[in-house]
């Protein structure tokens, strides 16, 4: 079932990657507090998209490990005040909150650089490969992936006018998407693999995630997502479901799941956990 192999692949990043954060300091700790909770569905499918390949988990298990170091990167620093200003983040309360801003930015430093650590190991294969994955994870990262659509999110809370849906969409492309794509595409890349019907399912998949995300800022409690919700309201910023209403973004994302599944076509039978994927991101409460 898709719910236990999503918490086991969870498990097995965590497990790697908390094995890799070196020390008993105060760092080291705040680095394991941040890679705590979460679904791992970034982990989960680099490891699928490797067994989908062939792909033994001896070789897997750093690159999983190592988006899930990213992932959280990026959430302690875009909950940090100069930022999104957030309290709490799974629940608990964010790296910036528990211990102070330097520690916050500190710990995020690490995380991005352990990433690459995790994906430049003999374990993951050959040179070429473990060029190819540190290669993408830059560029899913940075000023062309997340950190670029971090950059266009700030810019649009002082813009004049609210986004548009095209722009929102490529907002959206960079600032969730840029990473599952990269996690999505890893099996292949380990393999040798042709990434392109995994870049257009997890292109789906990507932006149907965040419009859950938006329909979550609506319709959930902050017990269920433990963190705040109804900020993008509250501060007046477009999306998803600002401009296409709460059943409109609904239908987009179901059809996004649609071309999630049909990118798959090739596998078959193969892909039905990341199908499974596909359907659990916009049914989901948190």
């Amino acid at each position: 079932m898709f719910p236990d192999t999503l918490r086991a692949d969870a498990a097995l990043a965590k497990a790697h990657l908390h094995s890799a954060i070196v020390g008993q300091d105060q760092l080291a700790e705040a680095m394991r507090y941040a890679t705590n909770g979460g679904k791992g569905l970034r982990a989960f499918l680099v490891c699928e998209s490797a067994r989908l390949h062939g792909v033994g988990q001896e070789r897997y298990v750093g690159p999983a490990a190592a988006i899930e170091a990213m992932h959280a990167y990026s959430l302690v620093h875009d909950d940090m005040p100069c930022m999104d200003d957030d309290d709490l983040r799974r629940g608990q309360p964010t790296v910036h909150r528990k211990w102070d801003d330097a520690t916050a930015v500190l710990v995020g430093d690490a995380l991005q650089a352990l990433a690459f650590e995790l994906v430049s190991h003999p374990s993951c294969g050959s040179a070429k490969v473990r060029t190819d994955l540190a290669l993408n994870l830059a560029r899913a990262a940075g000023a062309q992936g997340m950190v670029r659509g971090q950059a266009l999110d700030m810019a649009a809370e002082t813009a004049a006018d609210p986004l548009t849906l095209e722009e929102i969409t490529i907002l959206q492309a960079g600032k969730t998407g840029a990473l599952i794509e990269w996690s999505a595409m890893a099996g292949a890349v380990l393999a040798g693999a042709d990434t392109a019907p995994l870049r257009a399912y997890a292109q789906a998949l990507g932006l149907a995630f965040q419009i859950a995300d938006d329909l979550l800022d609506v319709e959930a409690t902050m017990e269920q997502t433990g963190k705040a919700t109804g900020k993008d309201a509250m501060a007046g910023k477009a999306t998803f479901v600002s401009l296409l209403g709460v059943d409109g973004a609904k239908r987009r994302a179901a059809a996004l799941v649609e071309s999630a599944e049909d990118a798959l076509a090739e596998y078959g039978e193969g892909a039905h956990s990341l199908r499974e994927a596909a359907r659990f991101v916009i049914s989901r409460d948190s």
